[in-house]
């Protein structure tokens, strides 16, 4: 269900009204077939939802093809041009350097890196917010910026909901509850909705659900008898703090210019195709 100022609205009216893409569509219907109910202030702040989910689902995908390798924190790799290296495994942001360029380095030479999951989830985060707001603010926003694990800037406003209503963008949590003390990182996976079925997760790439499960389940200690699972939650971005950053109109932004050659990527998931 969705209402826009204490109000339901209909679905349809959304559809027909607003120039939104396949997913963005999918997300629409998938929200006004929920239990859970979507509450916005305004039609403005909903509008930045979709245009976020969008991004978030092209760039999960844009990671993907990367080159971005899987590493525990002990391997972590990353561009010394813009990064430092930590010596807990994690990316500390160089000073004098764009937090937007260092980002965009990630897609861009992807092999020059390499993260744990649940990093990696941070990134597509911070990369779909970029081709979201203001690069200005962007850059103003996220200074400092620290890659390691679930840390992040608290301008991002992340918070994880009780829901088995997933929507695409949505970053979700396999649990592993049986996993091999000797490979505590497949002790669980994050992993981006793309919708259509599918999922990224760092490490293991993009497919169903059940293909994450039999990865982590090979992952198990000798003699597990409880295979993994999909939990009940989901982790999503403040859309209605961050909309206050978006840089134009929802018309333009629906028809904004390409994303640059090096990280456009088609993939058809489901139905819907998506353009990264």
């Amino acid at each position: 269900m969705i209402t826009i100022a204490g109000s339901p609205v209909d679905p349809s009216d959304l559809l027909g009204a607003w120039s939104l893409s396949g997913g963005q569509r999918d997300v629409v219907t998938a929200m006004a077939r929920s239990r859970d109910v979507y509450a916005y202030p305004s039609a403005q702040v909903l509008r930045f939802e979709l245009k976020l989910r969008d991004r978030m689902v092209k760039s999960a995908v844009a990671l993907a093809h990367s080159g971005l390798a899987f590493a525990t924190f002990e391997r972590t790799r990353c561009n010394e041009e813009f990064w430092i290296k930590t010596e807990y495994g994690g990316c500390l942001l160089r000073e004098n350097v764009p937090p937007s360029v260092a980002i965009e380095d990630i897609f861009r030479r992807g092999r020059a890196y390499a993260l744990e999951c649940a990093t990696a989830m941070v990134v597509v985060i911070y990369y779909a917010v970029l081709q979201s707001i203001r690069r200005s603010d962007f850059d103003r926003l996220f200074s400092g910026m620290l890659l390691y694990d679930w840390r992040y800037d608290q301008d991002l406003r992340l918070a994880t909901v009780q829901t088995t209503s997933f929507l695409p963008g949505d970053i979700v949590y396999f649990e592993n509850p049986d996993f091999n003390p000797n490979t505590p990182e497949w002790q669980g996976e994050n992993a981006v909705v793309l919708g259509g079925g599918e999922y990224y997760g760092h490490g293991i790439g993009i497919g169903p659900a059940e293909m994450i499960i039999h990865h982590l389940n090979r992952q198990r200690r000798p003699g597990a008898t409880r295979s993994a699972y999909l939990t009940d939650r989901a982790t999503r971005p403040g859309f209605a703090y961050l909309s206050q950053f978006e840089g134009s109109s929802f018309a333009q932004a629906s028809h904004a210019e390409p994303l640059p050659t090096w990280e456009r990527i088609i993939a058809r998931i489901g139905s819907s195709v998506w353009e990264a």
